[in-house]
């Protein structure tokens, strides 16, 4: 994200439960990373995927 310039938020759900509820209320379950892009939800890394929605 970086490195493409892509403004992201970055959040310990470890330390902020707020922001882990609020994890679990948008992907169901507590695996790591949880990331939205326009509201769609990806659970775990996967960087081909993550070009892909991002339009790389």
């Amino acid at each position: 994200m970086d490195e493409n310039g892509i403004p992201y938020q970055d959040l310990n759900v470890a330390e902020d439960k707020e922001a882990r509820d609020e994890m679990v209320k948008k992907s169901g379950q507590m695996g790591v990373p949880v990331i939205e892009i326009d509201g769609e939800i990806m659970v775990g890394f996967n960087p081909a995927a993550l070009k892909e929605k991002l339009g790389f």
